[in-house]
């Protein structure tokens, strides 16, 4: 909720709903501060607001993102995208999960695993199989929304996990799970085009999520080298570890698609015309290039000590 007062939950939505009506420069950049300060709330945050809302805003009707979007936004609900399965990772179409229609409802029956966000999620997109002769296997998936407490929905007990250990990842559980027709996001069989659109938007975001990890890890070490000392002289004197922090430094900053372009925080390139829904490795450049502009000046001092 401290986040949805912010207005960071909904920065690719449209004003009316709640949402900030920016664009993916800035979804990139905001990603890439959270997991600066916490790669388990950044991935949570990734997840709410990139996968669960900014698909809602793309693929929505009018009638679901009147509902959904406002509590999503303000921070009241919690999103979540359920699209791997224990044999279905990288080989997402050849998911079990099976949806049977049944008058004006889908019958859900099978399982999602490591799903980020969840135990906790009110609002899940969750892709099914309601084709199962479907040839290519594509052509009969489709994205489903779905809500907590829906009859045979439940969740499994929170994963222990190795690493982002304070994002919380589950087990979700379809047994005869009821969900009504006017659920389905986009269209019936059809849902492959949500998923696979939308799986490019989430790459660019969530990969603001190790960059920002990289600054921390700078953030935490840059003062450690005024503090420590070995033979006589703190080891920041030393070249060979200032250099390879220098290097660590410009790597996180460049990108080097559009060197020489002018820009500001304000008017960045790439806004003028751009449409709701869509990016390009350009805008993708011209966040690193602005964060490049921001740490780098910052950054030479800190590692080069007099």
């Amino acid at each position: 909720k401290q986040l949805g007062n912010l207005g960071v939950l909904g920065i690719t939505a449209p004003v009316q709903y709640g949402g900030s009506g920016l664009g993916y420069l800035e979804h990139v950049l905001v990603m890439e501060e959270i997991s600066r300060a916490s790669g388990a709330v950044g991935l949570s945050y990734g997840a709410h607001s990139n996968l669960c809302i900014n698909q809602l805003v793309r693929n929505g009707n009018e009638a679901q993102k009147e509902k959904y979007l406002p509590k999503l936004i303000s921070g009241e609900y919690i999103g979540a995208l359920a699209m791997s399965e224990p044999n279905a990772g990288s080989d997402v179409v050849s998911m079990k999960l099976k949806a049977e229609k049944k008058g004006n409802h889908y019958i859900l029956n099978g399982n999602k695993f490591w799903i980020t966000n969840g135990p906790d999620a009110d609002v899940l997109i969750v892709y099914a199989k309601t084709d199962l002769a479907a040839v290519p296997a594509s052509r009969g998936i489709t994205a489903f929304i779905v809500e907590k407490g829906m009859p045979g929905f439940s969740t499994s007990k929170k994963l222990d996990k190795l690493g982002m250990r304070g994002s919380n990842t589950c087990e979700l559980i379809f047994e005869d799970c009821k969900i009504p027709a006017a659920n389905i996001l986009g269209h019936e069989n059809k849902g492959v085009y949500v998923l696979m659109s939308g799986l490019d938007l989430e790459r660019l975001v969530l990969a603001g999520g190790p960059l920002g990890l990289m600054q921390a890890v700078l953030d935490h070490t840059i003062p450690y080298l005024h503090v420590r000392e070995a033979f006589g002289q703190k080891i920041g004197h030393f070249q060979p570890g200032s250099m390879d922090l220098g290097v660590c430094s410009v790597n996180i900053c460049s990108w080097g698609n559009n060197e020489g372009q002018t820009f500001s925080a304000q008017h960045p390139p790439g806004r003028e015309g751009e449409t709701q829904g869509q990016t390009s490795l350009e805008q993708v450049s011209t966040a690193r290039e602005l964060r490049c502009k921001i740490l780098l000046p910052e950054l030479t001092p800190r590692v080069l000590l007099p």
